[in-house]
């Protein structure tokens, strides 16, 4: 059985050594690349980044596997029953281009169960966490989801948006929720997307063509602060190809237009 308190505290300084590299490389000269398509970069504090969590891990739990979006599994085992889950600087293009909405992502799974996650805001010095039936914080203050009852009380919500050409296939339900005089953002980050969820900022959140990375600690988190976290069928599956996360009370009214839309 883990320490959740101690894997807790591991998640914690990971995502915070992390965002301190973010901070620490932000404005300069950065080495650029695409990876899938030219719109998805990877840039060298991504690497740096996820070597340095790595190392904060590894300190602790040398023998618990680490999939992270840059290495992948890595060095470690791939099939043990711990697996820590790591976006490193979720939000790359938004940190390339000096835009103040990016994060670390970390989460810690056991025999495939979210067990723990934090997700860091290095700017607005937020750090965002949760512990499997311990609630979720906000710099160390419980949060919870909000109590919108309402797509069109109105609600706010945001997606994203893939790499690739994909994307049209969200654009359907942006037009419906648009025409239905609902507020649509696309801030750029899933983590914090989830994140601004499970402490009401947001009412709803959802987005195609995520990794598990993207979505981990973020899912766990809305979970934990009361909110619904799903696939567009509604089956709860926070690697599915698309995640739904809200409140709760408006959930079964976005998946509904989600069917509508085909999307």
């Amino acid at each position: 059985m883990i320490d959740l308190q101690q894997a807790w505290t591991v998640a914690v300084e990971a995502a915070r050594t992390a965002g301190e590299i973010h901070l620490a490389h932000l404005g300069k000269a950065l080495n650029i690349r695409s990876k899938t398509t030219p719109s998805d970069l990877v840039t060298e504090v991504d690497a740096l980044a996820e070597a340095a969590i790595r190392t904060v891990i590894a300190r602790t739990y040398p023998d618990h596997a680490v999939l992270g979006e840059e290495e992948g599994l890595g060095r470690g085992p791939a099939d043990v029953p711990c697996r820590w889950i790591v976006d490193p600087l979720d939000g790359t293009v938004n940190y390339a281009h000096g835009f103040p909405f990016f994060c670390a992502s970390v989460a810690l799974e056991v025999d495939g169960e979210r067990v723990v996650g934090a997700v860091f805001d290095p700017t607005r010095q937020e750090l965002f966490t949760a512990r499997r039936g311990g609630g979720a914080d906000l710099n160390g203050q419980p949060i919870r989801v909000s109590t919108t009852p309402g797509l069109t009380t109105p609600a706010l919500v945001s997606t994203g948006f893939p790499y690739d050409t994909g994307g049209g296939r969200n654009l359907a339900l942006v037009a419906r929720l648009l025409r239905l005089g609902v507020p649509v953002r696309r801030p750029g980050a899933a983590a914090l997307d989830l994140c601004n969820v499970a402490c009401g900022r947001m009412d709803a959140y959802w987005e195609l063509g995520l990794k598990p990375w993207d979505s981990a600690a973020g899912s766990l988190i809305v979970q934990e602060a009361g909110g619904t976290v799903t696939d567009a069928h509604g089956s709860p599956d926070p690697y599915a190809e698309m995640i739904v996360a809200t409140n709760g009370l408006l959930h079964a009214e976005l998946l509904a237009l989600l069917r509508e839309e085909g999307a």
